[in-house]
């Protein structure tokens, strides 16, 4: 009963207390009232087992919104991991897919998104859930880091890549209004430096939670090849990861990537 409870991310848990407690739900209610109210069919059949659980021991609304309220305190208090898969399910192993926890804490920001990737592809559909929430909540404030590099034996300016690679982007690959801010490692860049790249591959959300994963913003790395990842609800750690990127921003370790 716990784990599925806990198996239901906050704001949906808080969705499903808040319609218990109401009446809008009862300790018996069907999967397609559970969807009218939790808006997703993934999260309807958690609710459901959720329910289903409660059920040799009370159909009281009020007493499952405690229960479930409470573990949320509880869960807030102890910090939890859950690992988060891509590719090839195993039967019998408990995991997250990577493409649904990567859309799931991009669309409950409500303050900061911070968001780390060595590649994407297909940039409309790889930042759509956040060009929409940006769009939605326009007071957030987005970051997102990106490796530019330039091809192998490709000797025009760094300038004129980071340039080329703005003008793309934003008349290219960003499909919302609102605009993150966007930064990238300019050693990558340098004709004769030392070859580093951005590598890393992170969410941070709300300095509240992190998401990180093996997994680019590509549709092969979210749905189809082997990528692994942690999703941990802390914020100490989540405040240290954006930490450690704004210090890096502000040491001019990372470039801004120029508005036009």
């Amino acid at each position: 009963m716990i784990e599925a409870i806990l198996d239901l991310p906050p704001h949906v848990r808080e969705r499903l207390a808040a319609a218990l407690e109401s009446g809008l739900l009862s300790g018996s209610a069907t999967a397609t009232a559970l969807q009218s109210v939790l808006g997703d069919t993934e999260w309807a059949a958690r609710a459901s087992k959720v329910l289903r659980e409660f059920a040799a021991f009370t159909e009281s609304s009020a007493a499952i919104a405690a229960w479930i309220r409470s573990l949320g305190k509880a869960e807030a208090r102890s910090p939890r991991a859950d690992l988060v898969w891509s590719g090839p399910e195993v039967s019998g192993v408990h995991a997250r897919s990577t493409r649904r926890v990567y859309e799931e804490v991009i669309g409950v920001a409500e303050r900061s998104l911070w968001i780390s990737t060595y590649a994407f592809f297909d940039g409309p559909k790889a930042f759509e859930t956040l060009a929409r929430r940006m769009d939605a909540i326009p007071g957030i404030r987005a970051t997102l880091l990106l490796n530019l590099q330039r091809k192998n034996g490709d000797k025009t300016s760094s300038d004129q890549l980071v340039r080329r690679f703005a003008e793309r982007f934003w008349t290219v690959e960003w499909p919302g209004t609102s605009r993150p801010r966007i930064y990238f490692d300019p050693r990558a860049l340098e004709l004769d430096g030392p070859g580093a790249v951005l590598h890393a591959k992170a969410v941070v959300v709300d300095e509240e939670a992190v998401f990180v994963t093996s997994a680019n913003l590509t549709e092969a790395a979210l749905d189809r090849n082997i990528e692994l990842g942690l999703l941990i609800r802390d914020r100490t750690l989540a405040a240290s990861i954006s930490s450690h990127f704004q210090g890096l921003i502000e040491r001019s370790l990372l470039a801004p990537l120029p508005q036009t």
